[in-house]
């Protein structure tokens, strides 16, 4: 990954799309492209020099899903590559597609966290990083949705708490801020959750990225 990730960005209305190319552009991204369309974010994102892509779900013509389908198709292309998804609306269909392929490097936004600019601009890292970065509204629909035979069922409480706080891509520290409790109980709490949905060994970063799919991709 160079030192400025060559970012896509894709947003059909031009003052957001402006608003958003200045944001990261001033925060160490560049972006090689800035569409308002589906035909031509599939086109940028064929390119060669394109290391991840800020996404809006919704775009012309048809304003359904082409964004989405863009950015999983690019996936399906470079295994892994970075997407940040944003939405006008919780819509737990659309997280759980883009989550389906089992990797990390997705991110899942509701439009109105662009305002909290600083950790837009983290999210946007965290997944170029090959993190995974959950919206809490997206998080909550997804979880209300699981079965009662779901891997989660296994987790107490209180793990429970942890990993939805994974899911929102949060660091061990801003977790233990989060529950009052130390950085060390944090990691009792995440080694738990490892042992108890059954994860592969591999490194901790890793198996943080398969707990969160495993926790949300149902």
């Amino acid at each position: 990954m160079p030192d400025r990730p060559r970012i896509v960005l894709a947003e059909d209305q031009a003052l957001l799309r402006a608003g958003l190319t200045r944001i990261l552009e001033a925060t160490g991204f560049e972006i090689v492209a800035a569409v308002d369309n589906a035909p031509a974010l599939t086109a940028a994102l064929a390119g060669p020099d394109v290391d991840a892509a800020v996404v809006d779900v919704r775009m012309p013509p048809s304003f359904t899903n082409e964004g989405l389908v863009a950015a999983i198709a690019a996936r399906q292309a470079r295994p892994g590559f970075p997407v940040l998804v944003l939405s006008q609306y919780v819509e737990p269909l659309y997280a759980r597609e883009l989550l389906a392929s089992g990797e990390g490097a997705v991110g899942y936004l509701l439009k109105d966290r662009v305002a909290d600019v600083d950790n837009f601009v983290a999210s946007v890292q965290q997944v170029v990083d090959g993190g995974t970065v959950l919206d809490p509204e997206v998080v909550a629909a997804l979880v209300g949705g699981v079965s009662r035979d779901h891997p989660l069922e296994r987790l107490t409480a209180r793990e429970r708490e942890a990993l939805t706080l994974m899911a929102e891509g949060r660091s061990n520290a801003a977790i233990a801020a989060r529950m009052f409790v130390t950085e060390k109980a944090v990691g009792k709490h995440i080694n738990s959750i490892f042992m108890k949905l059954d994860l592969p060994q591999a490194s901790d970063d890793n198996r943080r990225v398969l707990a969160v799919l495993t926790f949300l991709g149902g």
